[in-house]
């Protein structure tokens, strides 16, 4: 009996540590899920500014020569309406569904919830408070730890935003240079 049981112990200890693994993974996909869910996000809220409108930033100082260091930015883009659409963001979280891949058991995040009232597949989608709430307690945290990158890149950059800040920037996901752009 305590021959069995010595030889069944690698076999619980390989099995407890793959699914330690996969618990690692599954948070490693959430905290991807909701860095890639809060650059659509934030881009879309960015989307909906006029682009015209414009916001002087700057000192109002007037320097020894008499001149004022002032240069207009689009609003869209500015530091304070970035700060001011971070603040709302995570609440949206609520309206994504996660989706897992069958051949990789990979979870997805995916909008659930229309922004214009079309339709939506929702055939694969997992809808539950658990997810949503899992989700926004990420954001949260992403939003947190990341503020200062999530400016710089989205005041900045304008092309595979979701990419270069997840995976590059801050490796919260490891397989995202493999995923579709239009995934989350």
């Amino acid at each position: 009996m305590l021959r069995a049981a010595l030889f069944l112990t690698p076999f619980l200890i390989l099995g407890l540590l793959g699914s330690l693994g996969q618990g690692a993974r599954q948070g490693q996909d959430v905290r991807c899920g909701a860095c890639r869910a809060l650059v659509d996000e934030l881009e879309f809220a960015i989307s909906q500014i006029d682009p015209k409108k414009m916001i002087q930033m700057g000192s109002f100082r007037i320097n020894p020569d008499g001149s004022q260091s002032i240069r207009e930015v689009p609003l869209a883009r500015s530091e304070g309406n970035l700060l001011e659409l971070m603040e709302n963001v995570c609440e949206r979280m609520q309206d994504y569904g996660e989706r897992v891949d069958p051949s990789t058991s990979r979870k997805t995040y995916v909008r659930v919830t229309s922004r214009n009232g079309e339709a939506m597949d929702l055939t694969e989608a997992k809808l539950d408070s658990r997810v949503t709430s899992s989700l926004k307690y990420a954001c949260e945290t992403i939003v947190e730890q990341q503020e200062d990158e999530i400016i710089e890149f989205l005041a900045h950059e304008t092309e595979n935003v979701k990419d270069k800040l997840c995976s590059k920037r801050t490796d919260l996901c490891d397989h995202a240079l493999k995923m579709h752009h239009d995934e989350l």
